[in-house]
């Protein structure tokens, strides 16, 4: 019978996503067939499944850590912040509606049925679920209608281990605090805990995990330290994008207000010899950067907007005068355009608006979603790219006529001045090896072959989590499923 285990944190951004990939890696070593499971997610950071829809990037990325393809079933409510206060919501792949924070409020309750229904059918093909939480139990004004943590537990019957994040401090606060403030049904439901994110000699927190289990009767599942290669593994918040110094070929990225799919940066930070840097806003875009990367976009006029806001068209521009090269993906692409027309008024109040001008091509957008994983043609070298589409819109022009890859027969992207300027919808591309190598150019030498170091680095972080953590203990406390 399928068993589900549940990690709640203490706080947002306590390592839940990445201590899911390392227990799913480290059951599936143990020879146990093992599903991710995030009942409700908030990312702009999505993957396309094999079953045609979009889920969080951290679902692929474990779903990828239990040997298993990505499905649409592993994160059925997933939330992509369009503006400060709504949010366009995702139900089991595909869009739903598109909501104020107050109105998704009232919604929530629907969406369980849909929860509950992936959630079900995904334990069809496992012998554990390790599901996810989103945010923190803790956040009891949220509960009323909840189905991301506390909701979801008590729906599905799944027993949870509730995770602290020691790095930014107050750990015994965090875990005490949260049991102390939920209804006791709630906290009822929590079996154990562990700490994540430990500098240093673990036994000095003896006492600490004493103290613990002295105010709340959990057992500790244990201490586990600071994971150093977690950089070399896939993102999914947008908090988590940083610059990493690398060699002398430098990449400048500016980061969007509503940057998206930003895992594209992933196989270029793997690079020892590529330096990537992320422009905050207020900053000025780089004069020595080799090449300027657009990445990806949740609402790309607004985008254009806050691009053009920070000054970085005028450096763009004198980036162009000096030779430098431009790369616009998705979102990037459709702002290097002349002209992004909406005229149904998907981003906002219907119209047409200026683009940056570097490709000759003019963008519509519509509200039919493409979504599909991609296997192209890099035209330049006869190189095979795979890759993932996700975007409203078409683009057409003059500079299409000069298209740098080909799907199946159809040409994608546009080019200009010899391919100096760049623009594409294909996600993912750089994650191709012999790609990235051709992009970049001789003198970069790339070295890394990079879907092989993502697994490796899986597997190291698996062998962490055995090492640091009751993984016995975990699958002990594991209930079968009864939904």
């Amino acid at each position: 019978m399928t068993k589900a285990i549940m990690i709640q944190g203490a706080g947002s951004n306590v390592g839940k996503s990445m201590i899911v990939a390392g227990i799913a890696r480290a059951l599936s070593n143990r020879g146990l067939s093992v599903a991710p499971f995030k009942p409700q997610n908030m990312s702009n950071n999505a993957a396309v499944t094999v079953d045609g829809g979009e889920i969080g990037r951290a679902q692929a990325l474990q779903a990828r850590a239990a040997r298993r393809d990505a499905h649409t079933d592993m994160n059925p409510v997933l939330l992509k912040p369009e503006t400060d206060t709504g949010a366009q919501v995702i139900v089991q792949g595909k869009r739903w509606d598109t909501l104020r924070a107050r109105d998704y409020a009232k919604a929530k309750p629907k969406l369980m049925s849909a929860v509950l229904e992936s959630f079900t059918r995904l334990a069809q093909s496992a012998d554990i679920i390790v599901v996810e939480g989103a945010g923190s139990p803790a956040e009891i004004n949220l509960r009323s209608g909840d189905i991301a943590n506390m909701g979801f537990s008590e729906a599905a019957g799944v027993p949870v281990i509730l995770t602290g994040d020691i790095d930014r401090g107050g750990v015994i606060a965090q875990l005490v605090g949260t049991q102390t403030i939920l209804p006791k049904e709630d906290a009822d439901r929590i079996k154990a805990f562990c700490i994540n994110k430990f500098r240093g000699d673990v036994s000095l927190f003896d006492e600490g995990l004493t103290a613990i289990t002295e105010h709340t009767g959990w057992p500790s599942l244990g201490v586990i330290p600071w994971f150093a290669e977690a950089w070399r593994l896939p993102a999914e918040d947008v908090m988590d994008i940083a610059s990493r110094k690398g060699g002398a070929f430098k990449i400048v990225v500016p980061r969007l207000s509503r940057i998206a799919n930003f895992d594209d940066l992933d196989p270029l930070t793997a690079e020892p010899n590529v330096s990537v840097e992320i422009i905050e806003q207020g900053r000025p875009l780089p004069g020595d950067a080799d090449l300027v990367l657009i990445p990806g976009s949740k609402a790309t006029i607004a985008d254009l907007a806050f691009f053009r806001a920070q000054g970085w068209d005028i450096d763009l521009q004198a980036h162009v005068r000096r030779g430098g090269r431009v790369l616009g993906i998705c979102g990037g692409y459709q702002m290097l355009g002349k002209q992004i027309s909406d005229p149904l008024g998907i981003e906002g109040a219907p119209g047409t608006v200026e683009g940056l001008g570097l490709l000759d091509v003019h963008t519509i957008m519509s509200p039919q979603k493409r979504l599909a994983q991609t296997r192209a043609t890099y035209l330049p070298t006869g190189d095979t790219v795979e890759g993932y589409e996700i975007h409203i819109g078409q683009t057409d022009g003059p500079d299409c006529a000069n298209a740098w890859l080909s799907i199946d027969g159809r040409s994608e992207g546009a080019a200009r001045h010899g391919g100096q300027i760049l623009g594409c919808y294909l996600h993912g591309l750089f994650s191709s090896d012999r790609f990235r190598a051709s992009f970049l150019g001789a003198e970069v030498a790339s070295t890394v072959n990079y879907d092989v170091e993502v697994d490796a680095t899986l597997d190291r972080l698996a062998a962490h989590l055995e090492t640091h953590m009751d993984l016995d203990l975990l699958l002990d406390l594991a209930q079968p499923v009864k939904v």
